[in-house]
C-alpha cells in the first residue's frame, strides 16, 4: 500500500483552479474544528445527571382537600367530599426525566377511604388542580376504584385491577400493581409538554376520623424496584435482537475498521492488523463488494504516516520540510477569503505554526516562542477566523502551569492529532482520481458513526425529545 507522489497533482494544471478551492475548503473545516475546541463545553450528559423529582411540591396542589405530610412525601384527603371537583390533587417538585429509558415512581396505599377514590399519573404544568389526572389534556392516569386509564377526557379505558388499602402502585412506561406488570399507561405523543408525577385522593373515610393516606415514593429514595431493572434490560435486548436482524454485507465491520487505519496512514497498525485477520480460523477476507474505494483511501499511504508520526512527536519543522518537498502546493496555498495587506493566508500553514509554537511552550522554550510568535502568528492577528485561536496559544506564555489553564487544551494530544488529521486530509485532496473531497475529512467509520448519530437524534426530536438521551460514547462502549 505504500504509494509515492512525485507530481503530487501538478502534471494536470487544468486542475490547479479546482484544488485551489478544495485546500481552501479542507484547510478552513480543520480550522474551524481547531476554534470550536477553545470554546467546546461538554455535549454529553449522563442521564443520572439530569434533575429528577425529589418531593411533592406544596404550593402547586388543590390544599383545601389534602394537607402534605412534614416529609412531604405522604398526604391525607381532609374534607368531606360533596362535589365532583372536591379532588385533593398534588404534583411531584419536578417534571419527570425525559433522557432516560424509563422514569419509575409509586405510591402505597395506607388507607383507601370511603371509595377508593385514589389516582396516579402524570400531568403538565398547567393542570387543573381540582381535576382527577386523566379527565383534562395533557395528563393520564390510573384509577384504584375502577381499575381504569384515562387519557384527557372523562372517558376511561380498561386497564387493569382496582386498587386499595394495602397496595403498592408504580408508574412508569408501564404501570404495575404488586410488581405484576399491568399495561401501557401513556405515549408520550398523547400529551405536551414536561410531564410531573401526580397523585390525587378523592374520598373521605367512612367515620370520618382519618382520611386515606397514600404515601409517595420516588425512585433517586427508593432501592431500584427489580422491576424498573428487568423492564429495561427487556427493553435494551430488544432493541439488540433487531439491530442483529439487519443484513449486513460480510465482514463489513473488519472493512470499516481497515478503511479507518487506510485514511489516517496508520499503515503499521494496518499491517498487522492484516495479519491478525488472516490468522484467524477461518481467516477474515475483505469483500470487494463492500463498497470500499481502497485505491483512494490508501494513496501516498507511507508518506501520510511519516508525516503524522513526525507531527504526533512534536516535530513540526521535520513535518514542514517533508511537506516542502512533497506537496509544496499545500504549504503555499492561498485562501482568497482572508485576506491581510497584500499577503493571503494558509488555514493548513496556520494551524502547523500555531502548533511549533506550543511544541515550544511545551518544553519551556519561552523566549524562543515568543520570537516565532512575532514572526509568523502576528501575522494571523486580528484576522477574522484566527484570531481566537491565535490568542489562546498566546495565553499560554501567561501561566506557571500552562496545562493547567484554560487553554491547556492545546497541549493535548488531541491538538496535535487535529494538525496530523488537517496534513492528512489535504494529502488526500491531491489525489487526482479523488471524486468524493469530503471523503478526505473523515473515514467511512466516522461518517457512518455521523449518521447514528443524526437518526437517532432526529428520531428522539420525532417524538417530542421524550425517552433516552442518546450517548455516542455509551453506545461504543456497550
Amino acid at each position: 500500500m505504500n504509494s509515492s507522489n512525485t507530481n503530487n497533482g501538478q502534471s494536470n494544471n487544468g486542475k490547479s483552479s479546482r484544488l485551489d478551492g478544495i485546500n481552501r475548503d479542507l484547510g478552513l473545516y480543520f480550522l474551524e474544528l481547531a476554534r470550536l475546541r477553545s470554546s467546546a463545553a461538554p455535549t454529553e450528559m449522563e442521564e443520572d445527571e439530569e434533575e429528577a423529582p425529589k418531593e411533592l411540591n406544596t404550593i402547586n396542589s388543590s390544599g383545601g382537600f389534602l394537607v402534605v405530610a412534614p416529609d412531604k412525601l405522604s398526604v391525607k384527603y381532609t374534607t368531606v367530599n360533596l362535589h365532583g371537583h372536591d379532588v385533593g390533587v398534588v404534583q411531584a417538585n419536578k417534571p419527570a426525566p425525559v433522557k432516560r429509558l424509563l422514569y419509575y415512581f409509586e405510591i402505597y396505599v395506607k388507607d383507601a377511604g370511603a371509595k377508593g377514590q385514589i389516582a396516579i399519573g402524570f400531568t403538565n404544568e398547567g393542570f387543573k388542580m381540582r381535576r382527577q389526572p386523566g379527565w383534562e389534556v395533557n395528563s393520564c392516569g390510573y384509577h384504584g376504584d375502577d381499575g381504569l386509564l384515562y387519557r384527557g377526557q372523562g372517558k376511561g379505558d380498561a386497564f387493569g385491577p382496582t386498587y386499595t388499602t394495602g397496595d403498592t402502585v408504580a408508574h412508569y412506561v408501564d404501570a404495575s400493581k404488586n410488581g405484576v406488570l399491568v399495561g401501557t399507561v401513556c405515549k408520550e405523543k398523547e400529551m405536551k409538554g414536561r410531564l410531573f408525577p401526580t397523585i390525587a385522593v378523592h374520598s373521605q373515610n367512612e367515620d370520618c376520623i382519618l382520611g386515606p393516606v397514600v404515601h409517595f415514593l420516588l425512585i433517586h429514595q427508593y432501592t431500584r424496584y427489580f422491576l424498573d431493572l428487568e423492564y429495561e434490560a427487556q427493553e435494551r435486548l430488544k432493541r439488540q435482537m433487531t439491530i442483529e436482524k439487519i443484513s449486513l454485507p460480510p465482514n463489513i465491520s473488519y472493512g470499516l475498521v481497515r478503511s479507518y487505519l487506510l485514511h489516517y496512514g496508520y499503515e503499521d497498525t494496518l499491517n498487522s492488523f492484516d495479519l491478525a485477520s488472516k490468522s484467524t480460523i477461518p481467516p477474515v477476507y475483505i469483500a470487494q463488494e463492500n463498497g470500499f474505494d481502497e485505491q483512494d483511501i490508501g494513496y501516498a499511504l507511507n508518506q501520510r504516516k511519516i508525516l503524522r508520526q513526525l507531527i504526533s512527536n512534536g516535530e513540526i519543522d521535520a513535518a514542514i520540510s517533508k511537506l516542502r518537498d512533497w506537496y509544496p502546493q499545500i504549504v503555499q496555498a492561498r485562501i482568497e477569503m482572508f485576506k491581510l495587506g497584500q499577503d493571503d493566508k494558509s488555514a493548513t500553514c496556520f494551524l502547523l505554526h500555531c502548533q511549533k509554537f506550543i511544541e515550544l511552550v511545551r518544553v519551556g522554550a519561552l523566549e524562543e516562542a515568543v520570537k516565532y510568535g512575532r514572526i509568523e502568528l502576528a501575522k494571523f492577528f486580528r484576522l477574522a477566523g484566527f484570531d481566537d485561536l491565535v490568542q489562546d496559544c498566546v495565553a499560554l506564555l501567561a501561566y506557571e502551569h500552562p496545562q493547567e489553564s484554560c487553554v491547556g487544551y492545546l497541549l493535548e494530544e488531541s491538538q496535535r492529532d487535529l494538525v496530523a488529521d488537517t496534513i492528512n486530509a489535504m494529502i488526500l485532496s491531491t489525489n487526482p482520481n479523488t471524486q468524493d473531497m469530503e471523503g478526505c475529512l473523515q473515514s467511512y467509520l466516522e461518517r457512518l458513526l455521523r449518521q447514528l448519530t443524526a437518526c437517532c437524534l432526529e428520531r428522539r426530536s420525532a417524538n417530542g425529545e421524550q425517552g433516552e438521551a442518546f450517548l455516542l460514547r455509551r453506545v461504543l462502549n456497550s
